[in-house]
């Protein structure tokens, strides 16, 4: 008998009983005047790779705005996505903004409006080669803006992965079993879109591959891998004067707590 049969077939079990699990609710909204922006090439993706940000407001009391450059390329389902973003945007406790009235996809002088007006202290966005061509689109389109703003505009840029893995993320960060159950239920509330491929179920394994993967890739080749269950894998550098710079003299892993966090945000 193999004994690791129990434990993959608890895996299995555990994700076909959630398949019939709903929620709703909303979460309190931070009014901090530290803000940060997660540019999202579709909805839902702001809460695949939210872990970072939903730490930032938990525990370093930062104000979350999720700007969706897109609501999908099916325009017969834009107005649902819409609906969606909101309804998981409210359960995190997260604004949005930037959105355009008509559904349509921002351009470059939209979010060089948002950057200005939002002047925020840390944004978000996918990297360059995150596979999906919205998503690398949207790197372009946020660097392209930052690029027209003054020089004299500043913030953290983390760099987000989902649909194809960085070669060189430099930051790996801890989630508990609370804040990964939050971001599959927020993940859930996009109803229509779990409904044709429940990827919201697959958000915990696919933290605890990063955990494989950035105890190396993060902590170093050979290093010991922290005894982390979740985690999310980003890159962070800084916009200053015009150009990115690095900020992280080598990798960094950030376990729980808001005095990891403290210590590069």
């Amino acid at each position: 008998m193999n004994p690791y049969l129990a434990f993959v077939e608890h895996i299995e079990a555990g994700v076909s009983a959630a398949k019939g699990i709903m929620v709703s609710g909303t979460a309190p909204v931070s009014e901090s005047a530290s803000k940060v922006l997660v540019f999202s090439p579709h909805p839902d993706d702001e809460c695949i790779v939210g872990l970072l940000a939903l730490r930032l407001m938990r525990e370093g009391n930062k104000q979350i705005i999720n700007v969706p450059v897109t609501f999908g390329s099916n325009a017969d389902r834009q107005a649902g996505r819409a609906k969606e973003l909101a309804d998981a945007c409210g359960y995190l406790g997260w604004e949005i903004a930037g959105g355009k009235e008509d559904l349509s996809s921002l351009e470059v002088d939209d979010v060089v409006a948002i950057l200005t007006a939002m002047n925020p202290e840390i944004i978000f966005l996918p990297h360059s080669k995150d596979w999906n061509s919205r998503h690398i689109a949207t790197h372009f389109l946020v660097v392209a803006a930052l690029e027209k703003m003054d020089a004299s505009f500043s913030c953290s840029v983390v760099e987000t992965e989902f649909w194809g893995a960085m070669d060189d993320p430099n930051l790996m960060v801890e989630g508990d079993a609370q804040t990964v159950a939050d971001l599959v239920a927020a993940t859930s509330l996009h109803t229509k879109e779990v409904a044709r491929n429940p990827y919201h179920l697959l958000l915990p394994a696919w933290m605890q591959d990063n955990v494989r993967r950035g105890g190396e890739l993060v902590g170093g080749q050979g290093g010991a891998v922290p005894d982390f269950s979740f985690a999310t894998l980003y890159r962070l550098r800084k916009w200053n004067k015009g150009a990115f710079s690095d900020v992280l003299d080598g990798g960094k892993v950030l376990s729980m707590g808001s005095e990891s966090l403290k210590e590069i945000f």
